[in-house]
């Protein structure tokens, strides 16, 4: 284990981790932040939860302790690709940063334009910005990148994802050839490969493991549950939280709509607990995080992508209150518990149709999770099963049953209800014979008979011209909800472009 004294770090910065309650230098940190206070390019292949961030914000900061700032022009830049990761890293370096005169700013999607433009024009040291808020801002003219000294590219392969990769360039073109570019990825897939070597200059290779997820510090449970019923799973997640001693946790869901039912369940039933995800305005998530981050919060339900990236160093347990589609996801869930050699409970709600999944979990993790068994009333939720099974499943009578097996016969109705008349209808308007009809030659010209559809296709905007650039609101959107376009409860195959089709000639 390396101590934090032995990277060459300043006693100033020293006490500001130790005032975090952090001694111990975890492997990514401990190779990466020598290298980076060299002034030497670092490619660094490491996941969330590694403790990248202080990887590369502790050298910042002592490279910029020396020299000031200009109006629009920051010293360094650190490019995000969601404003939760963005808002993580402003978290990160305030903290470490206590003490100095070191200025920044936040520059993300959701937050009024003008307070960010007053932070620019004072000069800042940092700059800290989600793709397209950043490259908005260039474009309004209240930002120069020639001055940057420092840039930082953080979860390059999820701006890959995201469809942000022709920003990332333009943002490199945009500032000097001469600088230290920190660069860290997950994977390397062969566009990430690229990028690096178009605009890297020799880099220091730098790879961490994958975080511990079968550590003696977190305890994983599983939780068999005999029904699929949405009902049931939000019985088993009470009575688990009912039944252990929680200072505070995060439960996971798989989709947004799943994240807004969850909460409002718990409220109801007496927890303090409120939803974080993409749809919700951004000053609500970030008055969210901030509440649990200081402990007002006690139950943050969250799905993976607005939970991505939290730095919330003592949280108790975690709940996974639906198995995960994807394996890497769990290893990124359980690793928001049991941080700084902390202690940290999780568990996963298994039901009949989870077999798939949860196999992949075993699979990566290589360690089975002890079973936890609850005692409880299934029936309550197998009545709505049996309710929606009635609804849906109903045998159908053969055709031409249908309608005879379900209606009076008119002898069985009462004598004045049968003898009552029906109500008058309108009479239908009944055609001329077509030698009554007027000849084509009397009859309205085309154009005169539907000047609606005309006037219609006049009002009709013009199709706009294709940019080189998607609008700010769908850039934003990305940011917002970690896909292009999409929430994260999108399935994959919807996010292939689709070209369009030519219309029909003749």
């Amino acid at each position: 284990m390396t101590e934090f004294s032995e990277l060459g770090l300043s006693p100033h910065t020293l006490q500001a981790i130790a005032d975090s309650g952090y001694t111990t230098a975890t492997p990514i940190q401990a190779e990466a932040i020598p290298v980076a206070l060299t002034g030497q390019d670092v490619l660094g292949i490491a996941q969330t939860g590694t403790g990248k961030t202080a990887a590369f914000t502790l050298p910042m900061i002592e490279r910029l302790a020396s020299g000031r700032s200009k109006a629009r022009m920051p010293r360094s830049l650190v490019i995000a690709p969601t404003r939760e990761l963005a808002d993580q890293v402003a978290a990160s370096f305030e903290r470490y940063a206590k003490g100095t005169k070191l200025s920044w700013a936040l520059l993300i999607g959701g937050v009024s334009f003008g307070d960010q433009e007053k932070k620019l024009d004072r000069g800042v040291d940092v700059l800290i910005a989600t793709p397209g808020r950043l490259l908005d801002h260039f474009e309004r003219g209240k930002l120069l990148l020639t001055g940057v000294q420092i840039m930082v590219v953080d979860e390059a392969d999820r701006m890959l994802d995201m469809g942000f990769i022709p920003d990332i360039e333009r943002i490199f073109k945009l500032t000097p050839p001469k600088k230290q570019t920190l660069f860290f990825s997950a994977t390397m897939p062969p566009e990430i490969t690229r990028l690096t070597k178009q605009f890297l200059n020799d880099p220091v290779r730098i790879e961490a493991s994958r975080p511990a997820t079968t550590g003696e510090n977190i305890a994983q449970h599983l939780v068999r549950i005999p029904l699929a019923d949405p009902k049931a799973k939000r019985m088993a997640l009470r009575a688990l939280i009912d039944g252990a001693e929680i200072k505070n946790g995060i439960v996971f869901c798989n989709r947004k709509s799943e994240v807004d039912v969850v909460a409002k369940s718990l409220k109801a039933h007496g927890h303090d607990a409120a939803a974080i995800h993409g749809d919700l305005e951004q000053s609500v998530r970030m008055k969210t995080l901030e509440a649990f981050r200081k402990g007002e919060l006690k139950l943050l339900v969250a799905s993976d992508v607005a939970a991505r990236g939290l730095d919330i160093p003592d949280v108790s347990h975690v709940f996974n209150f639906d198995v995960p589609h994807h394996a890497d996801d769990y290893v990124h869930r359980i690793g928001r518990t049991g941080r700084a050699g902390r202690s940290g409970d999780t568990f996963m709600i298994v039901t009949p149709a989870d077999s798939r999944n949860l196999d992949k979990v075993l699979k990566l993790t290589g360690k089975t999770p002890a079973e936890t068994v609850l005692d409880l009333d299934w029936s309550q939720a197998a009545g709505g099963d049996r309710q929606r099974e009635g609804r849906s499943g109903r045998e159908r009578p053969a055709r031409g049953e249908s309608r005879s097996r379900n209606r009076r016969p008119v002898e069985a109705q009462p004598e004045a209800e049968a003898a009552a008349p029906r109500e008058e209808q309108a009479p239908r308007e009944v055609r001329a014979p077509r030698e009554e009809r007027a000849p084509l030659e009397d009859r309205p010209a085309r154009e005169e008979r539907a000047p609606r559809s005309r006037a219609r296709s006049e009002d009709r905007p013009a199709r706009r011209a294709p940019e080189a650039r998607p609008p700010r609101e769908e850039r934003e959107e990305r940011e917002q909800t970690g896909v292009r376009g999409f929430g994260d409860d999108t399935p994959a195959f919807l996010m292939i472009p689709i070209p369009k089709m030519a219309a029909a000639k003749g």
